[in-house]
């Protein structure tokens, strides 16, 4: 039950965070795909819902109406993150390609659950996903492509949201992660692509480990429309930033260095987002009306999960 209630919360905190957006959506297409990745992740909140009432009694019940009433800015953590969100299509980009990349990861985990509900609806959110996600990647080749955000904000935003990613696949050596899978609850992200024996102790490493690699294809792509002589983007290291697991709150930098605190602080400074770096994406936002590319396919057109 915690897991379908976990599920359904990201997904109805989601709408919150990117509601705003539709104010600052530099084109019609940008509006109509925001509009549908909203709409789809309300769906998919609510369908969270229907499990727990359907199949949870009245616990279920009470749960699912909290969770309907729940406001996400009113929670200290999510709160942060959707004023960090609440206007910047740069931001919905970055977070769309590698945050909701996690999600694609945790719905994938889940369709293999033994309880077959859950399992089953699975499926219909990972179609949806995939547009979303391909939303979020091909806004950054666009951004890339126009050449008005400059390359090393581009790399700073990658720099914030990776690392929000590798935490939401959880703690190092986790009991939880282990029983989950014990217990049939929750699969491997390659389940049905491997043949090794589970690692029990490092589950969601061997998740997170798979992410890093697909990330770095991702980036790959996106490096195809950086200028010539310009220098290219890139995955941070896992150890950089990190507020959950075994290196939480260390002064690693982007390359998995370890610094002193004092050059850290200044790292910070160099590698992510800055007031000043937001101030200008805001202005370019506002201001120039060619600082995305257009979109290469309409909205229709969705890529597949393979290419995602």
């Amino acid at each position: 039950m915690n897991l379908i209630i976990y599920q359904g919360d990201t997904e109805f905190a989601s709408v919150e965070q990117q509601r705003r957006l539709f104010e600052h959506s530099p084109s019609e297409h940008d509006r109509k795909s925001l509009c549908r990745v909203v709409t789809e992740e309300m769906r998919h909140g609510w369908q969270m819902c229907h499990l727990l009432i359907n199949h949870f009694g009245y616990s279920g019940k009470v749960e699912a109406q909290k969770m309907l009433e729940r406001r996400a800015f009113e929670i200290q953590a999510i709160a942060r993150c959707i004023q960090s969100r609440s206007r910047q299509l740069a931001g919905f980009f970055t977070y769309t390609d590698f945050v909701d990349r996690d999600g694609k990861f945790q719905l994938t985990m889940l369709s293999y659950s033994g309880f077959e509900p859950l399992a089953q609806s699975m499926n219909p959110m990972l179609r949806e996903e995939s547009f979303h996600l391909g939303t979020g990647h091909d806004g950054l080749k666009r951004i890339v492509k126009a050449e008005v955000v400059p390359l090393n904000i581009v790399q700073k935003y990658i720099n914030k949201w990776i690392p929000v990613s590798y935490d939401l696949f959880g703690v190092d050596q986790s009991s939880s992660a282990h029983w989950f899978y014990i217990w049939g609850l929750k699969g491997r992200y390659d389940e049905a692509q491997t043949q090794k024996e589970a690692d029990l102790g490092h589950m969601n490493e061997h998740n997170r480990h798979l992410y890093f690699l697909e990330c770095e294809k991702l980036i790959e792509q996106i490096n195809k429309h950086v200028p010539a002589g310009a220098e290219p983007l890139y995955v941070p290291d896992m150890k950089f930033n990190r507020h959950i697991g075994e290196f939480a709150d260390q002064t690693y930098s982007v390359t998995g260095e370890l610094l002193s605190p004092e050059k850290y602080a200044e790292h910070v400074k160099e590698t992510l987002p800055q007031p000043e770096d937001i101030k200008l994406v805001n202005d370019i936002q506002d201001n120039e009306p060619k600082w995305v590319a257009q979109s290469e396919h309409g909205l229709i057109r969705s890529p597949t999960l393979n290419s995602v």
